[in-house]
């Protein structure tokens, strides 16, 4: 079955009418083209109207012939292009929203859009999977990826889930008013992309503005601590945390099982890659199922596979386990993930990258770690930020501080492992995902002979 037919695409965008293929996707990436999908040829510089954090001079339109031979069906450009189906627009990134709302508006199931400061893209993915609803891969939450996703939802979906993501003031609420949840999430407000913000409290008013998309009968889900004070009194809202006053109360999570208390009552799951920040990111799920009046026991859906790339996946080389949360870091979620590695059996070992766009307060946030870091034997510091956490730590825990990634003594990193260690890698995006420094590291202990010979994981 085909998801958008080419008339359909035309009539959305306000292109005129046409024939051309029925549409099996929607693609804005000629390397990542599915054949049988429409390539959205962008520009790389949206102007003034988006922010980003890095504008580009590329232009989508020197990848058509890329994206015709991986198979593209059509194209939507804003200049005409020879020899192939083509939709010709005034701007390719208007008709990306203009499709993004007419297929919103042919939904007839029901829309969770999730927004915070960490865990977005996890616990989208555990709601996916308890609600078996309709998701898209990876964090595409910006002015790009939010409409991307709603265009590639099939229009017959039950449930849709959709992340929301912001670095400027502004973003989320055209954001949310384009995806119109029928719940909208707040997961947890932190200090993570502050830096264009005046200060939290102006953080947390951004995201908040979720709700802005929220239609008559809507419900918004977010922590029992966050201050609700400046919203409509008469919004329905379902809170999730430790409280007492919680709608979903956590009540332990211990032995790598989450207990909560819900309106329907009390649910027990295994916790997806332990820890209690994804023992939260259950009961903020549970919430969300509370809110579109299912079971919250069918959190117990969610198997640790459900955890995505780079958010505390587990590796195992040997008798040396690898954590994998590098995908991104802010201080709520560094501190979490450390306590989380604390309890961990056998010698501890932090691989911390910076944390970037914490503004002003990026010295405070780093050092502060320090408390984090009790728990851990050895820890290794990347990224000049990291300076002020490596100052405070004790002689004893203090393996290596590196300016940068390129400067890492790899070599020596690798040496100092021992048999039963556990090593976590976390720290923003830009410092080890984007530089897809865990596949490096793990090549890295591959090669020591002494482990390579000891096989299965550490007990």
């Amino acid at each position: 079955m085909s998801l958008w037919r080419w008339s359909e695409v035309c009539e959305a965008v306000g292109a005129p009418r046409s024939d051309g293929p029925d549409i099996n996707g929607v693609s804005i990436d000629s390397r990542t083209l599915v054949g049988g999908e429409l390539f959205v040829a962008l520009p790389g510089d949206p102007g003034p109207r988006f922010f980003v954090s890095q504008r580009s001079e590329r232009d989508g339109h020197d990848y058509v012939p890329a994206a015709l031979d991986a198979g593209a069906a059509g194209v939507l450009v804003q200049r005409k292009v020879d020899g192939a189906p083509c939709i010709l627009v005034r701007d390719t990134i208007d008709a990306l929203w203009n499709l993004a709302r007419a297929a919103r508006a042919r939904l007839t199931g029901q829309v969770v859009a999730v927004t915070g400061s960490s865990g977005k893209t996890t616990v989208k993915t555990f709601i996916s999977r308890a609600l078996d609803a309709f998701a898209t891969h990876g964090n595409l939450n910006n002015y790009l990826g939010v409409p991307l996703s709603v265009v590639r939802t099939p229009p017959d979906s039950e449930f849709a889930v959709y992340e929301i993501g912001t670095s400027h003031p502004g973003e989320i609420a055209p954001l949310a008013r384009l995806a119109a949840p029928d719940v909208a999430v707040v997961l947890n407000v932190h200090p993570a992309h502050i830096e264009q913000f005046d200060d939290i409290g102006a953080l947390l008013r951004e995201k908040l503005s979720i709700s802005e998309g929220l239609g008559a009968g809507g419900t918004l889900v977010c922590l029992d601590t966050l201050d609700r004070s400046g919203l409509d009194p008469g919004m329905r809202v379902i809170t999730f945390g430790r409280g007492q006053d919680a709608d979903v109360r956590l009540m332990s999570s211990s032995g790598g099982v989450a207990v909560l208390e819900t309106p329907s009552g009390r649910v027990e799951a295994g916790i997806p890659g332990g820890g209690e920040h994804r023992a939260m990111a259950l009961a903020a799920t549970a919430a969300v199922i509370a809110a579109l009046d299912g079971n919250p026991a069918s959190i117990d859906r969610i198997g640790p596979e459900a955890v995505p790339a780079g958010r505390g996946n587990r590796i195992h080389i040997g008798p040396v386990t690898l954590i994998d949360d590098s995908y991104n870091a802010n201080p709520a979620s560094m501190t979490a993930a450390l306590h989380a590695l604390a309890g961990e059996p056998g010698r501890t070992i932090a691989l911390l990258g910076e944390m970037l766009e914490l503004g002003a307060d990026s010295g405070r946030h780093h050092a502060a770690l320090a408390n984090a870091c009790r728990g851990i034997d050895q820890v290794i510091c990347v990224g000049r930020a990291m300076e002020a956490l490596y100052t405070r730590l004790p002689d004893r825990q203090r393996l290596a501080f590196f300016p940068s990634p390129e400067d890492m003594d790899m070599n020596a990193i690798v040496t100092s492992l021992q048999p039963g260690d556990r090593v976590l890698i976390k720290g923003s995006n830009r410092v080890f995902w984007a530089r897809d420094f865990v596949r490096t590291f793990h090549r890295h202990v591959e090669k020591r002979p002494d482990l390579a010979r000891l096989s299965g994981p550490p007990d």
